[in-house]
């Protein structure tokens, strides 16, 4: 089957009528991330060919009233869950009712830090990207107990030491096809740290489960992967191993990216595609008012991207990346993560409850919906 012809969602109407109250925008400063402010949606990028496929079905509610949630992953097919701002990790039932699995120690965000990305290896051990006193780290936990029950053991800090700050902190953690952990982090406001080698800031980092350096990463000794990053937000990889990232730009352009080892995607020299010698341009480009590209799911052919401040689900096929279709239009307003539940259903979260825009009664929330054939 070809690629493209997968994907994707309900019409841009469903349930828009109820929500445009919580779509409003809160106005704030853009000299951190405008990418990330809240507003409402401009017309989409790039269309997909007209192959690309839609969903018939409303997306059906999984869970309500959570805190500006960040990151869901499955263990062994229970749903956890990351809220930035409280340092707590859920643990969701089957009916979507949530409770605390356990809270991570000494989390000290503010505005986009705090409790971000949580990824779960294969002996079920869970990674977090929080943000402490002294800067962003990783820890793992074990997890105890049976689901309903689950309990978070101590954390074990595999690095820390990443800048942070208000804004830019990156945050996304995901084990790729090579069984390394692959990481996000931001240009925490220090422009030049993206494109300095000894810095952890500005990057895409690689390292074993235990927090080793790859003997097969590009530069020797360093966790480094790729360079030149603002501030990457979602990983995917295609079925031949094509790793993808999303990222906030500027004042010009959000980003889709394929990764390369040792890349320098230019920041803050270059901002989307300008042709530079020595930068990789990214396969997609978008305004940051229709954007703010965060979460990314690879589902049978098609990239879903999570939209904030474009209010948007995106569907792009791994066939022709340079293309998209954009969903729901602003009928959920700030979605921050995708992902793909054991089921094959595609979940989305809602981030209305972060401080950027104004919540609805039951925000936030995750939806899901089932990628179907057109």
């Amino acid at each position: 089957m070809n690629p493209i012809q997968r994907a994707l969602l309900a019409p841009a109407a469903i349930g828009a009528s109820l929500l445009v109250a919580a779509c409003t925008a809160t106005p704030e400063a853009t000299q951190g991330s405008p990418s990330e402010t809240s507003q409402v949606a401009a017309p989409s990028g790039p269309s997909a060919p007209a192959s690309a496929a839609i969903m018939a079905d409303a997306p059906k509610t999984v869970a309500t009233g959570l805190d500006a949630p960040w990151s869901v992953v499955f263990r062994d097919g229970t749903p956890l869950v990351s809220e930035r701002d409280s340092g707590r990790i859920l643990e969701l039932s089957a009916t979507g009712a949530a409770r605390t699995l356990g809270s991570v120690p000494g989390v000290a965000g503010i505005g986009e830090g705090g409790l971000l990305g949580l990824a779960v290896d294969g002996r079920g051990r869970l990674y977090v990207y929080s943000t402490g006193a002294e800067g962003n780290r990783i820890q793992r936990f074990d997890v105890t107990g049976q689901p309903g029950s689950l309990a978070l053991g101590e954390p074990e800090t595999l690095l820390d030491g990443i800048a942070a700050a208000s804004y830019h902190d990156g945050g996304r953690m995901a084990f790729g096809p090579d069984g390394m952990l692959y990481i996000s982090t931001g240009d925490a406001g220090q422009r030049d740290s993206a494109q300095d080698l000894a810095s952890l800031n500005g990057k895409i980092l690689r390292m074993t489960p235990d927090g080793g350096i790859p003997e097969d990463n590009p530069f020797p000794g360093s966790l480094v992967y790729s360079y030149g990053h603002r501030n990457p937000q979602g990983f995917a990889w295609a079925a031949d191993g094509t790793m993808f990232s999303t990222e906030f730009g500027h004042n010009a352009w959000d980003e889709l990216n394929i990764i390369t080892a040792g890349a320098n995607y230019g920041w803050p020299a270059a901002e989307g595609i300008t042709n530079t010698e020595g930068f990789t341009d990214p396969v997609q480009q978008w305004a940051p008012a229709e954007a703010s590209p965060s979460g990314l799911v690879h589902i049978d052919g098609t990239l879903f991207i999570a939209n904030l401040r474009g209010q948007v689900l995106r569907a792009v096929p791994v066939a022709e990346p340079s293309t998209s279709e954009s969903y729901l239009d602003g009928g959920f307003c700030r979605i921050r993560d995708v992902a793909e539940a054991p089921d094959g259903m595609l979940w989305f979260v809602t981030n209305n409850t972060d401080g950027r825009g104004t919540p609805g009664p039951d925000d936030d929330r995750i939806l899901s919906v089932k990628p179907e054939r057109k």
